[in-house]
């Protein structure tokens, strides 16, 4: 009867821990914004990434771009987090460190071309999950951070699907 109890203590425990982390927000609404957060903060660190390493000036310019605006984005959705009582992790996940060094680990056109078709990946992904918030947040801060944030995040897909295609062009022509 006592470790049952004890069992109980610890799982409403760690169950209060989580609320207290998400604040005022919903469950889902905090999966967004802890997401949208780990993608901002991998988005700057690949971004600078590219402003030093990219062989082409478009994609070192886009690249300084990411870190720009994804900096801007993140200390905007930290403020709102931070006004629902909610805290954010300060680190990205494994996936995205992997990428980090793989990407480190590459020079010249084989780094402009990885760098681009993560991006377009990533940004397709993360328009799908703007959009979703948008529409479906329970929250209506959060929904118009969603709605606020995906047309640039619309244009970073554009601009780095024209981008990509050249960077495979150059590749190519090694």
């Amino acid at each position: 009867m006592g470790a049952a109890l004890a069992l109980c203590m610890l799982v409403s425990f760690r169950a209060a821990g989580a609320d207290e982390q998400r604040g005022q927000l919903s469950a889902h609404d905090y999966k967004f914004v802890v997401d949208a957060a780990k993608g901002g903060m991998a988005e700057v660190t690949l971004g600078k990434l590219a402003a030093e390493k990219a062989m082409s000036p478009d994609v070192k310019q886009f690249g300084q771009k990411m870190a720009d605006d994804h900096q801007k984005a993140n200390d905007e959705l930290m403020k709102l987090v931070s006004q629902k009582g909610a805290t954010l992790p300060t680190d990205v996940t494994t996936a995205e460190n992997r990428e980090v060094e793989h990407l480190r680990n590459l020079s010249g056109a084989d780094f402009d071309k990885a760098y681009m078709d993560h991006m377009v990946k990533d940004h397709k992904k993360d328009v799908k999950e703007f959009e979703r918030e948008a529409k479906g947040a329970k929250d209506t801060d959060v929904q118009a951070f969603a709605t606020k944030t995906l047309p640039t995040l619309q244009e970073h897909l554009r601009m780095a699907e024209a981008i990509d295609k050249t960077a495979k062009a150059e590749k190519k022509a090694q």
